[in-house]
């Protein structure tokens, strides 16, 4: 055979060009889409960051202000994060406070890294 050649083997036993991939867990995969979709949207994105950046809770009025959509927006945005999982959220009279939960701060440090790395 000459190099660079790529054999095929048949079922008897022999080496086949390209093996399946190994299985995945679906409701793992499920989780993780829920949470990678969750923080793919600039604005919930941008929301979970300044969250995770602040030093106590964040109120939804002070996150308004910040990232210049309306409230409505906001309320969706952090629901759809408190969704899945990424924040905490507390009342406080009528307000309501939200923190990052520890998968947030892994998956944003993470992602500081990844960036690090390929700077």
């Amino acid at each position: 055979m000459s190099e660079g050649t790529i054999t095929d083997k048949t079922a008897e036993g022999t080496d086949a060009c390209c093996a399946p991939p190994g299985d995945i867990d679906s409701d793992a995969m499920a989780s993780d889409l829920q949470l990678l979709t969750a923080m793919g949207n600039d604005t919930r994105y941008e929301l979970l960051r300044r969250i995770a950046n602040a030093d106590d809770g964040v109120c939804v009025c002070d996150l308004e202000a910040t990232v210049g959509v309306s409230q409505s927006a906001v309320s969706q945005a952090l629901s759809r994060l408190y969704t899945a999982g990424l924040v905490t959220r507390r009342k406080e009279g009528s307000w309501r406070y939200y923190e990052p939960t520890e998968t947030t701060v892994a998956l944003l440090k993470t992602l500081d890294d990844l960036r690090g790395s390929h700077e």
